[in-house]
């Protein structure tokens, strides 16, 4: 076939000597031209063919790229057959689709591939309508922008989610994890035995097939899992529920009167053929019950042998299998056994399979409440929207929107997308998200986002953000992606329980062993007891639900707070914080900082503000718009300026009306050996009262200084005294003045201060802070604080911030309160505690629970335990650890911060 591929970033000859490296493995394959910008090739393979073959020499993009908007998909089947089609099409590789979104490279036009959509019944649209002449340039360009956006998330790593059935214990979770992990391009995998569920990060897009077929051969089921819905894991909970609910009641109606017998002195044992004629009947009943009841056990372990794999599944199968298995070789050949050791245990069979599968119900249902605060923020997302078209209501399914629609939200209604208010004004709840009770006003020009709600008035939005893209969405593909996370605590867990269920096997057969060669008679009875005993009372289970259900529910818990955040591990970090630094500007201020002072040593006032509003207008720092609004008040008009520079950390530069006028830093204006002294008294009263002096230059001479100050956030001072209260050490890291930050630290009662710091130094800073054996958070906003917060033990940045320090962060505060630190360290170290809580219950239980089911007490107390005994112990073991986890859900953060906070304000 002849395929013409355009190239994007190749940049010379090396890119296309690769590129030529790549397809020579190819068979039959011609190049028939190659440049920069375009590949043209004749081969008989197909377009994924080339692409991966390529990919193994070079990481330039070779194809068209294309995202569209997919609408009339409505189930996974939907999904499956589109992906079907348009895998038939040799010229289509990298197909993803879900219900809203198809993303793919092919050698195709965009016209042919959305005709290759609505030929299989469904349509296609770009992410915005390029040729609508009657929309204005403001949706225009937010559609452009929302565009750039997909475009760039396009070409990043690729995330899938999947739904495994079959995980029953901690060992399971490492073999999915193997398995996923020697997929080709798997980059990260995380498993989550509570939810069932695995998240793999890929090097590049690829199709689910490959990481489906690894999980399939290692013995378990895989289905991929929409990302914006949580249908197929609830229909698998709810199976779940029924099966155990029904096992349960089958294996306690069968297995309980057997045991009552039992008890109350009934007859167990096998004397004449009245006996084994009765006994063979209930022996009959229980394979049944075996069979229908335990299938999925004796299934799950076979699975996991023919593996080379022992699970949780594997003890109970071996331990009622055993149990059953000697009852009715006693039933149908007593004569073999001596006559004290005709004794029959139908009756734990049925129990150990009644007894567990009710801790496996009670277990099931505890989980979903674990699930609450994901599932909270799933149903914000709204399944419908109304659309303005010409004036009049629409109302279109949420997968039908597109970037530039214009919306409209009544009151009481949430928002569909996020977007940017053009009509209307009103006040929108936005707790659900950021926590802060208090509703905020919003009028045109504003932004909204997903899922809040709109209170009294109707508005009109144009759209920005939607499907997968919005605000809400990505926290929940956060959140998600936090509870699968493991901190270092888990992955200990994960070490122990990968060889605990073979050693487990062992010491069954060895205690075994032990009583059949010494122990008193009847050896066979007591080999059998101890044997089943041990092997049902090891509780895996347990171990492996220790910390995932922990980490679930302190991870929701923290998002019902306005606190995002993205890996387990920042959660055993911040509860060991010792010290926290804090960046001035945004974080304990407002980052809103407002002129106090103008002072000029010229009679052209007038024009030095006009010089310095028109070179401040080119900077996006926020006291250079806090210049440029204070010079637009005093009627000033912004005009041309040339050749402006920005020296980080120090101030700008640049040529007004052919004079070089500068705005710098104090620490700048001396670095660059200034005369302060005409200004030198307006200087120190800016820096007693806490102002940031900002000097300005021109022509090399000092002619005026503006004093800007930054209202310090109600909520700041209680987070300072909250931290102190937990014996936390406090600073301030800024690159304002040491006069400046001192004042503010005096008024915040900041341990220590760290001023005059340049943007690339604050990292330096936090570095030699660690080296100081400091467990260290730094919280801050700003893009130069990205490198500090990416080098603390833990950063945490405010939403309001830059994308970089969000980014370069593992805690995002929604509600930009720093009141939120102490609520994310309250909750960290709640979590942890439940976590060793949790682990320690599971090891202590098993340290002890399985010598005394070998045995141990027999010699001085003469106590054994019966199967039965072993089995509820094993299911109480996990109930157990499930309903301490869930104990955090009414975990509530200590009230004293929320009076502090009422106090300062």
């Amino acid at each position: 076939m002849h395929y013409r591929l355009p190239i994007s970033q190749a940049r010379c000859n090396g890119c296309l000597n690769n590129i030529r490296s790549g397809i020579k493995s190819l068979p039959d394959t011609t190049i028939v031209s190659l440049d920069l910008k375009e590949l043209v090739i004749d081969s008989p393979s197909s377009v994924q063919a080339i692409v991966d073959a390529i990919a193994e020499h070079s990481d330039k993009l070779v194809g068209h790229r294309y995202q569209l908007a997919l609408s009339g998909l409505n189930c996974g089947r939907c999904v499956a057959k589109l992906k079907s089609a348009l895998e038939q099409d040799p010229s289509n590789a990298n197909i993803q689709v879900s219900k809203t979104e198809l993303t793919l490279v092919s050698a195709h036009s965009i016209e042919t591939i959305i005709e290759q959509v609505e030929s299989c019944g469904y349509q296609a649209t770009l992410p915005k309508a390029m040729t609508d002449g009657r929309r204005n340039n403001e949706t225009q360009n937010v559609t452009q922008q929302h565009q750039g956006e997909v475009a760039v998330s396009a070409d990043s790593h690729s995330t899938q989610r999947f739904l495994i059935k079959g995980m029953t214990c901690a060992s399971c979770v490492r073999s999915v994890e193997t398995a996923l992990e020697s997929v080709p391009y798997v980059k990260k995998v995380q498993v989550n035995l509570s939810e069932q569920s695995a998240i793999v990060w890929l090097d590049k897009p690829v199709d689910e097939k490959p990481l489906i077929n690894a999980v399939v051969n290692a013995g378990y089921s895989a289905e991929p899992l929409m990302s914006d819905t949580s249908e197929a894991l609830d229909t698998m909970v709810e199976e779940q529920v029924s099966l155990h609910k029904r096992s349960a009641i089958q294996g306690l109606l069968l297995g309980g009167p057997l045991m009552l017998w039992g008890v109350f002195g009934g007859n167990m044992m096998i004397r004449h053929s009245q006996d084994q004629w009765a006994w063979g009947v209930i022996g009959l009943v229980c394979l049944w019950l075996l069979a229908d009841a335990g299938k999925h056990f004796f299934t799950h372990a076979w699975q996991a042998m023919t593996h080379k794999r022992a699970t949780m599944d594997t003890l109970v199968a071996l331990g009622t299998g055993a149990a059953w298995l000697y009852s009715m070789l006693v039933v149908i050949a007593p004569a073999i056994y001596p006559e004290q050791a005709r004794h029959v245990y139908f009756e734990a069979s049925a129990m150990i399979i009644g007894l567990i599968s009710l801790g496996h119900y009670i277990e099931a249902k505890a989980k979903v409440k674990t699930r609450a605060s994901l599932n909270a923020l799933l149903s914000l997302q709204a399944k419908t929207a109304t659309q303005i078209l010409d004036g009049k209501e629409i109302e279109v399914s949420i997968e039908h929107v597109s970037a530039g629609m214009i919306l409209r939200v009544k009151p009481g209604e949430q928002f569909p997308v996020d977007g940017k208010v053009c009509r209307g004004e009103s006040y929108v709840d936005e707790s659900m998200l950021t926590g802060e009770p208090y509703p905020v006003n919003k009028s045109v020009g504003d932004l909204v986002s997903a899922g809040t709600v709109n209170q009294d008035g109707s508005v009109d939005i144009t759209t920005h953000s939607f499907g997968q893209q919005t605000k809400l969405s990505q926290i929940i593909e956060l959140v998600r992606q936090a509870q699968s996370s493991k901190p270092e605590l888990a992955k200990l867990a994960d070490r122990i329980s990968a060889v605990f269920v073979p050693v487990v096997v062992a010491i069954a057969l060895v205690a075994g062993m032990v009583w059949f060669l010494v122990g008193p008679e009847p050896q066979w009875s007591y080999t059998l007891i101890v044997t089943t005993s041990v092997l049902i009372i090891a509780c895996p289970c347990a171990l492996g639900l220790a910390t995932p259900l922990s980490v679930t529910v302190g991870i929701g818990k923290a998002s019902e707070h306005g606190i995002l955040i993205k890996d387990a591990d920042a959660l055993q970090q911040a509860s060991n914080l010792n010290t926290v630094v804090f960046d001035k500007t945004g974080t304990l201020t407002l980052g809103k900082p407002e002129v106090q002072r103008f002072y000029t040593t010229e009679q052209e006032g007038e024009y030095i503000l006009t010089a310095l509003a028109s070179l401040e207008a080119h900077s996006e720092h926020p006291i250079a718009k806090a210049i440029v609004n204070y010079a637009q008040q005093q009627s000033i008009t912004i005009t041309d300026i040339d050749k402006f520079q920005n020296q980080r950390g120090e101030g700008v530069s640049a040529y007004h009306q052919g004079k070089h006028i500068q705005a710098l830093s104090p620490s700048a204006a001396i670095k660059q050996k200034l005369r302060l002294e005409p200004i030198q008294a307006q200087l120190q009263q800016a820096e007693s009262q806490a102002q940031t002096a900002i000097i300005i230059v021109l022509e090399r001479q000092v002619v005026g200084l503006v004093g800007l100050s930054d209202p310090i956030k109600p909520e700041s001072k209680p987070t300072i005294q909250a931290l102190h209260q937990q014996g936390i050490k406090t600073v301030l890291l800024t690159g304002d003045s040491h006069a400046v930050a001192q004042s503010i630290a005096n008024q915040l009662g900041i341990d220590s201060v760290i001023a005059e710091v340049l943007p690339d130094q604050k990292a330096e800073h936090i570095r030699q802070l660690k080296e100081e054996g400091l467990c260290v958070a730094m919280i801050g906003d700003g893009i130069n604080d990205g490198p500090a917060l990416a080098t603390a033990d833990i950063g945490i940045a405010m939403a309001t911030g830059s994308d970089v320090a969000i980014e370069s962060a593992q805690v995002t505060l929604l509600n930009s309160s720093p009141l939120s630190v102490v609520t994310t360290i309250d909750i960290a170290k709640a979590t942890l505690k439940n976590m060793k809580q949790n682990l320690f219950g599971a090891f202590i239980y098993n340290t002890l629970g399985i010598p005394i089911a070998a045995g141990v007490l027999y010699p001085t107390f003469g106590l054994l335990l019966s199967p039965v005994v072993a089995g509820t112990a094993m299911a109480l073991s996990s109930v157990t650890v499930v309903s301490n986890a869930n104990r955090l859900r009414h975990f509530s953060p200590r009230e004293k911060h929320k009076e502090n906070n009422n106090e300062a304000s």
